[in-house]
């Protein structure tokens, strides 16, 4: 039976029981078995959250900073543990999965640091007009927040959502992706067991049916990571009760190669950037716009670092296998429909597709208008693609509706092109060098999505903002009042024109 077959027929029997297995995408074992967690179920989990919240809240940015360390240390000193749970749900090299929970940890201590001085109540000039008040804002948290989360980079992306959601004072239900359940009840039982007295962070598990039954449970946010399909509906289901959402989709980056970049370099981040995680990387590289006057070059290079890769199931690999197996399919006609309108397989081609494995494939000279270019890949695959110079470069790249996250490699002309590009993130002479930026917000535009996790931006949207303001003294000429004395309002219009008119 094929891979394709395989997950089809688990995700049917899985449907009609109440438990479900995460499967390991290298061999087809079975990793573990876990609840389908139907609506009552979800909804007793975000009662629960709700519960525990006040506590948690009322702890403050210290006190809630002790626990999260505590959590912290213990994901430090079990760090080895969970990537074996990562390994085996997504297939990916342990030393990927090593380097997935090295940004969690990072990530997780940027946020418990740094929330009290983001989201604490400040102080804000009142204006002349309304110079007898004292205004102030603060950050208070939305209460329960509901984070669906991805397969490709299971404790990394949600973590993204989840540690700066807690760090502001909420509690959080999260579900992970069907595919990589053990790593979210992993994370879930690791804070339990180091913050016991407070059930703040909560785990639903199953299919489609389980993320719309939180969407709908009562939670004050959703924080959603998926297609842009999926991400739709999650949108439209808040919708129906104005909740809140935080919407991150997919992508179609591009890089941009310019005539002074150095070749070496780009040439190692766009394999880097494309093959990493087998492709399936949302700010992965996907497509290449590389100036004619060292294309030639820049190609021979990025074709020499990619045939050198292999994919596979032992430590040793170079990446490994298509984790959700309906996505080879995709692969597979993306490859087919550049090849067949023209493009050039530098390296690999339609047989490079072999499930659960896809070896390096490096197409050159595609059409604009194929599916290589336009619709999001997800797999070791790279479109190399020559240009007049970096105007008509910065044009393909944002001839897209997706708007994540891009590359740019030149000496000179970094930031101004960067600039340029209609996407959330660039890295300039690096790649994917932002999602390790703790201090940056990371979110796209378009169909990439919209809302901010990371940095203090990400902080502030797991913070509702409250406005205050406090008379300190009375004023003679008070307009908001209908006892106001005649002429108040004059005086109040001439005082604009000496200020403003002008």
């Amino acid at each position: 039976m094929t891979q394709t077959a395989r997950g089809n027929v688990e995700e049917i029997a899985s449907a009609r029981s109440e438990t479900f297995q995460s499967i390991d995408p290298r061999t087809g074992e079975v990793v573990g078995e876990h609840p389908i967690h139907d609506a009552e179920a979800v909804e007793n989990e975000v009662a629960a959250a709700g519960e525990a919240q006040s506590a948690w809240d009322e702890l403050g940015f210290s006190g809630r900073r002790q626990h999260l360390d505590r959590w912290r240390k213990l994901l430090v000193k079990r760090l080895d543990e969970l990537a074996g749970v990562v390994c085996a749900e997504t297939g990916k090299p342990l030393e990927d999965a090593k380097l997935e929970l090295v940004l969690v940890i990072d990530h997780l201590a940027w946020a418990t640091s740094n929330a009290e001085k983001v989201l604490k109540r400040r102080k804000v000039s009142p204006g002349v007009l309304m110079s007898n008040q004292t205004a102030t804002v603060e950050y208070l948290p939305y209460g329960v927040v509901g984070v669906i989360g991805p397969w490709n980079y299971p404790a990394f992306t949600p973590m993204g959502s989840i540690a700066y959601a807690l760090a502001a004072g909420n509690a959080v239900v999260f579900k992970p992706s069907e595919l990589t359940p053990g790593v979210g009840e992993w994370l879930v039982k690791s804070f339990a067991e180091a913050v016991p007295e407070h059930p703040v962070f909560r785990l639903v598990t199953g299919f489609g049916q389980t993320g719309a039954a939180l969407c709908q449970a009562g939670v004050n946010k959703v924080a959603f990571t998926g297609s842009t399909a999926t991400g739709k509906r999650v949108m439209a289901s808040c919708a129906e009760n104005l909740v809140p959402v935080l919407v991150e989709c997919g992508g179609k980056d591009a890089l941009i190669v310019d005539s002074d970049a150095d070749l070496a370099a780009a040439a190692d981040a766009a394999v880097w950037g494309a093959m990493s995680n087998a492709g399936q990387t949302c700010i992965g590289v996907e497509r290449v716009y590389v100036h004619d006057a060292v294309a030639d070059r820049f190609l021979k290079m990025v074709s020499d670092r990619a045939a050198k890769l292999r994919p596979g199931g032992e430590p040793g690999a170079d990446f490994g296998p298509i984790t959700m197996a309906s996505q080879v399919n995709i692969i597979r006609d993306h490859i087919d429909d550049a090849i067949k309108r023209g493009g050039r397989a530098v390296v690999g081609g339609r047989d490079s597709v072999r499930p659960p494995f896809v070896e390096p494939v490096v197409i050159a000279d595609v059409p604009e208008d194929s599916a290589a270019i336009t619709e999001e890949t997800f797999g070791p695959t790279l479109v190399v693609q020559r240009v007049r110079d970096v105007d008509e470069a910065v044009a393909h790249a944002n001839a897209t509706n997706y708007g994540l996250g891009a590359t740019v490699f030149s000496r000179a002309r970094g930031m101004e092109l960067a600039r340029r590009l209609r996407s959330g993130m660039v890295a300039v002479n690096s790649v994917i060098a932002f999602a390790g930026v703790p201090a940056l917000p990371f979110g796209g535009v378009g169909d990439s999505g919209f809302g901010r996790i990371h940095g203090a931006d990400g902080l502030r949207e797991f913070a509702r903002p409250q406005s205050v303001t406090r008379t300190k003294f009375k004023i003679p000429l008070n307009p908001m009042s209908f006892a106001r004395p005649k002429g108040t309002v004059g005086t109040v219009v001439k005082l604009i024109k000496v200020m403003h008119g002008r």
